[in-house]
């Protein structure tokens, strides 16, 4: 059985791209998501528009994660035209290269350390920790993590807590997050004032709300899930956090489409570079990857996950307050 730096070291062979697949799912999926647009902009029928709106908010979480990948290098690796596409598809979906690959590369470095900063990922607190704050940090806390602050990501997580704040903490440095909103709120002015707020509402709002809410409750849940384990900094190490501070999500084949394979998110954790498309490999691969904390989408997973708020350092786990 391998274990530590062995088991790493042992997945670097998967880290190896097929350009043309690559580039097979990402001009695949970016037809999908133009038609699914294009459909719930000028098909009049509403049930139509609406159920079109639902996929192309689905098909933009598939984007998301390829873009993810990009950033991580795992697909199109130093293309040019792939920096082109994603860097305008970071803009247009409120997570701009730079706040998005600064933030994501910290939480891989830093994933399950109980006291470092929330930079890229939910803030964790111990119980301890939480006794002593004033009420109004409390309710802050709280709300962070509340249902409805992830059920509204696309305004909450995005909008806000991506866009807005990155530029206004650092200008300079996140510059494009103003460009975002700015082109966002544009396209929204120019969508209802030449096509009607009814095209707007299911080509921009229903898709952008539901690729909000369901990412926000996805990178949540990766991380915040009943038996995830956190860790003093000094007890730290790379490939305990990714086998026991990072969930696998039980997914049939569609959803497992829909979301890119990220629900084998303790095998990207352990190694980034690992394209999205051989993740199922990897764990097949590995004996001891197969055997992960996991969580689903289904409405008792997804309730215990949302009842977590705190760490309690004398059970070793996360419970509510």
């Amino acid at each position: 059985m391998l274990t530590g730096k062995e088991l790493i070291l042992a997945t670097r062979q998967y880290a190896v791209e097929d350009k043309a697949k690559s580039w097979f799912y990402v001009l695949s999926t970016l037809i999908l998501a133009s038609a699914a647009y294009v459909g719930a902009a000028l098909i009049t029928n509403i049930p139509i528009r609406l159920v079109l709106g639902v996929l192309a908010g689905l098909i933009t979480v598939r984007m998301f994660v390829l873009y993810h990948d990009f950033e991580h290098h795992a697909i199109l690796n130093k293309s040019v035209i792939g920096k082109i596409i994603f860097s305008a598809f970071g803009i247009l979906s409120l997570a701009p290269v730079s706040i998005w690959k600064r933030s994501h590369d910290y939480h891989h470095k830093h994933n399950s350390k109980l006291f470092s900063s929330s930079i890229g990922s939910y803030l964790i607190i111990t119980r301890e920790k939480f006794e002593t704050l004033s009420p109004a940090e409390k309710r802050s806390y709280l709300l962070s993590r509340h249902p409805i602050t992830i059920f509204f990501g696309y305004f909450t997580m995005f909008f806000y807590g991506i866009s807005m704040r990155s530029f206004l903490n650092n200008p300079k440095k996140h510059y494009d997050s103003l460009i975002a909103m700015i082109i966002h709120i544009a396209l929204i002015v120019t969508v209802i004032y030449f096509l009607g707020w009814q095209t707007w509402l299911f080509s921009m709002f229903v898709p952008f709300f539901i690729s909000g809410f369901f990412g926000d409750y996805l990178f949540y849940a990766q991380h915040n899930f009943p038996d995830v384990t956190f860790h003093n900094n000094e007890e730290w190490a790379y490939e305990k956090a990714a086998l026991e501070s990072s969930s696998f999500m039980d997914m049939g084949p569609i959803m497992n489409w829909f979301t890119a394979n990220i629900g084998y998110h303790h095998i990207h954790h352990m190694n980034s570079r690992i394209p999205f498309y051989r993740l199922p490999e990897v764990m097949a691969a590995f004996p001891e990857l197969q055997h992960p904390k996991r969580t689903s989408l289904a409405p008792k997973d997804i309730i215990a996950c949302l009842k977590l708020k705190v760490w309690d350092s004398a059970q070793g786990k996360m419970v509510g307050v």
